[in-house]
């Protein structure tokens, strides 16, 4: 072991390797009795590629570059491809990145080409596609249609649509046929029961955001493919539904956190709904283990109110954890039944595990192996179930579990170590205690390195990682940013402040009206906690995130004393543009919840934004931004900079804003920029020096 002061320590996780191993696999999906996913390229622009595997276990991409299968509805997206097995072989449908088309694709055809489904619009954004099932039988592709009517980014509806799979609608919007009215602002994918006589899905409006309250929809599937009048059967403005699919006995089984975490019920409509003339609002949900009988009006095709129907849900597993999570992508799946009558789950509090649930006894077992972190993305196919997981030790795999024998085996994306990993970080789980008392989950990776060592007398500088979202989640994973810095000498510590996932509702609920308080607060307890018990550097101190992230790590810097610098990446900074219609339809009103209605809490809006706060920032930075991002316009970083360069101030800063980039960086060229940026920051700011990393040049 050598000895050398935390930060300039060698490793052999340089910014490229980072960058060549981010992202996730993601979508797993059976076309046939095969395996399929969508995977990162970032050395290809970023695309995300459609890998199949054979019967001999090999891989493949299904496209070459440039498709990219990427659905950009809502923005943030979900899944965008879908397939089946025909006598021809495989037919698969996905949404095409560049232009949002549907596509039709039969790998095996001679000289096969992808062929449009659907037509290119002029207005606005376009028509954009997400979440489809393939229903060869009507010779139709179901989906969600997000369709602009105008130029603003909130001129926008919302329906489920079908499309003719045999080209039709490719030159003719009229040949979409639409099985919803536009009556809700969101939906997601109809599920059809095993019968094909109904279908389920979920709605929700504005101001609420899906983990707020949504509501379960159900309506009669006639034999021409028509939607009947739809019934709200299960939600509300307080109960976030987040998933639905049907049994194989044909009844509808749902995640919904009416008892405060999201568990799994069953709601048995095979026998029909109870039906009345009238429309008396729904009763308060009672707990865990006390279903309500839900009474709540039905809205033909979606509008307004009509009949009333009622059911009873009953709990299948009353436990304190969840079975679901954010609804941040349409298309997301914490669970899938199985033909057997059991169902595969993923579940846990904070970490995840893949299980198997029996419905009837409320028994999870779960899957043996080592992986931490599962993502909601859980596809079934007789006795086989794909996951994608990852541990401290291996980034995100696909995985498949056999439930007839309980064994799990990696099939796809394996892990493969590209350095020893012995330079891999140790993480700490761990609760640190905030203001008020109140809990704060955090990850803590102290600097590690298996050839070097600092100086006794001498603590290490700490970089606090703020998640995005903020309604989200950061995993105990393998993550070589993380590893880029730690096996240098720089702690991190990813902090899952109030407001995070993976905790119950209540927890979540702490930052409703505190976006910019709670966060802020919670990341420099843990900040300082390490600091007074002699594990970090009170001295040298960062913070950095992205998104939502972003947005705390700037408050911070701007509203703290605790930080020496820090990276803030396509951040939220200015609270009453980004609410005016600077930003996309999906969050246009989520600081309604997160901040409070903008008439009602006007002075809110300017005493929280960093923008409005710039003067107030007195160290070094580096913001890092995408100028194709619509989600956090480049805007709002350059009002923040004209604010931090006015009446001559000279704050130490870097901006970085880089072409073809949206919100998040996928491009193996702006990644390993924006790390070694940011390393650089911290190197000039802490006092460190690190060896082949250049040099960012900061503005005074």
């Amino acid at each position: 072991m050598q000895t050398q002061q935390f930060g300039d320590w060698p490793s052999p996780i340089d910014a490229a390797l980072a960058a060549a191993n981010d992202g996730s696999p993601d979508f797993p999906g059976f076309v046939g009795d095969e395996a399929w996913w969508t995977e990162p390229r970032p050395a290809e622009g970023g695309r995300r590629a459609l890998v199949r595997r054979a019967a001999d276990g090999s891989e493949s991409s299904v496209l070459p570059a440039p498709w990219n299968v990427r659905s950009r509805v809502i923005e943030y997206g979900g899944r965008p491809w879908a397939g089946t097995r025909t006598p021809e072989g495989p037919l698969v449908v996905f949404v095409n990145f560049a232009d949002q088309r549907l596509y039709a694709y039969e790998p095996e055809a001679p000289e096969a080409e992808p062929r449009p489904l659907t037509p290119l619009s002029a207005v606005g954004g376009g028509l954009r596609w997400v979440d489809p099932q393939v229903h060869d039988e009507r010779g139709e592709v179901w989906c969600v249609l997000e369709e602009f009517t105008g130029e603003r980014p909130t001129d926008v509806r919302r329906v489920i649509a079908a499309v003719p799979l045999d080209g039709s609608a490719a030159e003719d919007r009229g040949a979409v046929r639409e099985l919803t009215d536009d009556a809700h602002r969101f939906v997601t994918g109809a599920r059809v029961s095993p019968d094909g006589r109904r279908a389920a899905w979920i709605a929700w409006d504005h101001p609420r955001m899906p983990w707020d309250g949504t509501e379960l929809l159900l309506a009669d599937v006639t034999q021409d493919g028509t939607f009947g009048p739809s019934q709200v059967v299960a939600g509300g403005a307080e109960e976030s539904i987040c998933q639905v699919e049907w049994s194989a006995d044909g009844a509808l089984v749902y995640s919904g956190d009416t008892g405060g975490w999201w568990n799994l019920y069953r709601l048995d409509v095979r026998g029909g709904l109870r039906v009345s003339a009238e429309a008396p609002a729904p009763p308060r949900s009672a707990g865990l283990r006390g279903a309500p009988v839900l009474s709540v009006p039905t809205t033909p095709g979606g509008g307004s109110p009509g009949r009333t129907a009622a059911a009873t849900p009953r709990p299948l597993c009353a436990r304190h954890e969840e079975f679901g999570g954010p609804l941040w992508r349409i298309g997301q799946t914490w669970f899938q039944p199985l033909k057997s009558g059991l169902i595969a789950v993923v579940h846990g509090v904070g970490s995840t595990s893949l299980g198997v649930l029996d419905p009837e006894t409320g028994e999870v077992v779960d899957t043996a192996g080592p992986w931490t972190a599962w993502a909601p993305t859980v596809a079934v196919h007789g006795t086989r179930v794909l996951g994608v997981a990852a541990s401290p030790r291996s980034a995100p795999e696909v995985v498949e579990l056999d439930t007839r024998t309980g064994r799990a085996r990696v099939i796809g994306a394996a892990h493969r170590d590209a350095v020893d990993p012995a330079y891999y970080p140790e993480p700490q789980i761990r609760t640190f205690t905030g203001p008020d008392g109140r809990d704060i989950h955090a990850h803590i990776y102290p600097p590690h390195s298996p050839t070097h060592v600092a100086p006794d007398d001498e603590l290490p500088p700490y970089v606090v990682w703020a998640h995005g979202g903020p309604t989200s989640h950061a995993p105990l994973v393998l993550d070589l940013e993380i590893a880029y810095f730690t096996s240098r000498g720089i702690g991190v510590a990813e902090v899952n402040y109030g407001g995070s996932t993976g905790y119950g509702r209540e927890y979540r609920n702490r930052l409703r009206e505190q976006w910019g308080v709670v966060d802020v607060e919670d990341c420099a307890a843990v900040a300082r906690a390490l600091a007074d018990e002699g594990t970090a550097d009170r001295r040298r101190l960062a913070i950095r995130g992205g998104s939502a992230g972003g947005w705390t790590a700037a408050a911070s810097l701007t509203g703290t004393d605790v930080y020496a610098c820090g990276t803030i990446t396509y951040p939220v900074l200015d609270l009453r543009t980004w609410s005016n219609g600077q930003t996309h339809d999906f969050e246009s009103r989520y600081l309604d919840t997160l901040v409070g209605p903008p008439a009602e809490a006007p002075t809110r809006y300017a005493e929280r934004s960093p923008a409005e706060r710039a003067d107030r920032l007195t160290v070094p930075f580096l913001l890092l931004q995408g100028l194709d991002d619509v989600i956090c316009p480049p805007a709002q970083c350059e009002r923040f900079l004209a604010r931090v360069e006015s009446e001559g101030r000279q704050v130490p800063h870097a901006y970085i804003a880089f072409e073809g980039e949206g919100h998040g960086f996928r491009r193996a060229d702006t990644l390993i920029r924006a790390l070694e940026a940011e390393l650089s920051l911290y190197a000039q700011v802490f006092g460190l020096c690190p060896a082949g990393v250049p040099r960012l040049e900061l503005t005074k």
